[in-house]
C-alpha cells in the first residue's frame, strides 16, 4: 500500500457528538484533543511523516465566547502536556495560525513547544490555529507586496514557488491526502492554496471517535485514486 508523506485533517464533530452522548459540547472538545496523541501514533505506525491538524480557526472566534474560551484553554493546555509527549514519542510539533492575536502567555507556549521538539526526527505534526487560508494568504501578500515598495523585489520575480515560500507551510510539503471527519463536505478555509492537487476523503465519523481504523480506511481510499497531476481526462 502506497502511504500518502503528508495527511491534512481537519477535526470537525466534537460538539456533536458530544450532543449525541447528552453532554455540553465542551466535553467533545476535551475527549477530541486526547484522541489526536491516538491518531499521531497511528500516522507514525503507518509511515506518515507529516500530519497537519485544523484545531481553531479565524472563523471560531464567532462562536459563543464561553465555547471560545474553553477551547483555547484547552488548546493551551494540550499544548503544555505536548513537550513530554512530543518527547515520548520522537514527533515535531509546528504551530502555523495567525498566534499574535492569541493571549502573550499562550503564544509563550507555542513557542516553547516548538523549541524544544524542533530535534525530534519522527512524525512532524503541525497545528492551525487561529488558521485561515484567506487569511494566510493575504499575509503572504503583504509580505510580498512590502517588498516590491522597498525595491527588494521585483513583482515580475513572484512565482508559484515564492508565493509557496511566504505562507506559513513554507517548510511542509503539500498534503498529499485531506480527510475532513463528521459528514461535511467542505474545506472551511483550509490550506485551500496547498490542497490544490490533494485528494479528498470525507468520512461520517466524528474526530472524537475517529480511530486508527480510520485512518486505514481513508489511506486505502487514496491508494484507490489514480493521481495524475494536470492530467487531461476523456
Amino acid at each position: 500500500m502506497k502511504i500518502p508523506r503528508h495527511v491534512a485533517i481537519i477535526l470537525d464533530g466534537n460538539g456533536r457528538w458530544a450532543k449525541e452522548k447528552g453532554m455540553p459540547r465542551n466535553y467533545g472538545h476535551t475527549v477530541g484533543a486526547k484522541n489526536v496523541e491516538n491518531i499521531c501514533k497511528a500516522a507514525h505506525e503507518m509511515g506518515i511523516e507529516y500530519l497537519t491538524m485544523y484545531a481553531f480557526s479565524t472563523e471560531n472566534w464567532k462562536r459563543p465566547e464561553s465555547e471560545v474560551s474553553a477551547l483555547m484553554k484547552l488548546l493551551e493546555g494540550y499544548l503544555k502536556t505536548c513537550i513530554k509527549t512530543a518527547n515520548k514519542n520522537n514527533m515535531r510539533i509546528r504551530v502555523i495560525g495567525e498566534i499574535h492575536r492569541l493571549d502573550p502567555k499562550f503564544q509563550e507556549r507555542i513557542r516553547e513547544v516548538e523549541k524544544v521538539s524542533s530535534v525530534n526526527t519522527g512524525l512532524n505534526l503541525t497545528i492551525a490555529i487561529n488558521y485561515g487560508s484567506r487569511d494566510e494568504m493575504i499575509r503572504a501578500t503583504k509580505k510580498l507586496a512590502k517588498a516590491c515598495a522597498e525595491g527588494t523585489l521585483n513583482p515580475e520575480d513572484i512565482d508559484e514557488k515564492m508565493f509557496s515560500e511566504n505562507l506559513d507551510t513554507f517548510d511542509l510539503p503539500d498534503p498529499d491526502l485531506m480527510i475532513r471527519t463528521s459528514g461535511e463536505q467542505r474545506l472551511s478555509n483550509y490550506l485551500l492554496w496547498q490542497l490544490a492537487y490533494s485528494e479528498f476523503y470525507f468520512t461520517p465519523v466524528p474526530w472524537p471517535a475517529f480511530s486508527k481504523a480510520d485512518l486505514e480506511d481513508a489511506v486505502e481510499a487514496y491508494n484507490h485514486r489514480d493521481r495524475r497531476y494536470g492530467a487531461i481526462t476523456e
